[in-house]
């Protein structure tokens, strides 16, 4: 089952370019969706508080993302404590889903990766391709606000992740997002076609 991975900034355009794909025919797997869902496991939440405070947990002991995220984004070196509590169990649930659409039939599943960092050191590690949305800082910036994020929490997230130039050295494909979410939409449309008839 070949595994093509959706890569790029906050606000750059991953999950239109996933959509389309998922309109093409394609099962996807989105690591945010994954990440929010191991929030819920109790080991996952002690971790949490124990690192970040008992501020990060609800009254009725769940998770507050925005609050793991204001203290998680603050530094690389909270940021790397967030990631070695919960990538281990993202990547359980990612290979356990991976294994299952597998076993379904499916030839090919798309990726959304949001913390893409690089194709060794990450969950990228098995990808057949790796297609990067880029789209100018103003613009991605605003689209997240747009969207309901804050801005300065927007301006943190995106200072953690990578640029533009790692992504496009990491990546074999590279879609810019600076028009309308039907053009690129269009653009990853005929690259799947080309793609498929190249197989």
């Amino acid at each position: 089952m070949r595994k093509i991975f959706v890569v790029g900034g906050m606000g750059a355009g991953k999950s239109t370019a996933r959509q389309a794909l998922v309109d093409a025919g394609l099962p996807y797997i989105d690591l945010d969706e994954v990440g929010h869902q191991v929030l819920k496991w109790d080991t996952v939440k002690e971790e949490l508080a124990e690192t970040f405070g008992a501020g990060v947990l609800d009254a009725d002991g769940e998770v507050i993302r925005s609050a793991v995220a204001a203290r998680a984004f603050m530094s690389p070196a909270d940021t790397r404590k967030l990631n070695r509590i919960t990538m281990p169990r993202i990547e359980e649930v990612y290979t356990d889903l991976l294994a299952q659409l597998e076993a379904e039939g499916n030839d090919a599943v798309v990726v959304e990766y949001s913390v893409f960092k690089n194709r060794e050191m990450s969950l990228a590690y098995s990808a057949d391709v790796v297609l990067a949305v880029l789209a100018p800082l103003d613009l991605r910036i605003e689209r997240a606000v747009a969207s309901g994020f804050d801005e300065a929490d927007v301006r943190r997230r995106i200072a953690r992740q990578i640029t533009d130039a790692d992504r496009i050295e990491a990546s074999d494909v590279v879609f810019s997002n600076d028009g309308t979410k039907e053009e690129l939409r269009n653009k990853v449309i005929a690259w799947w076609e080309d793609y498929q008839a190249a197989l």
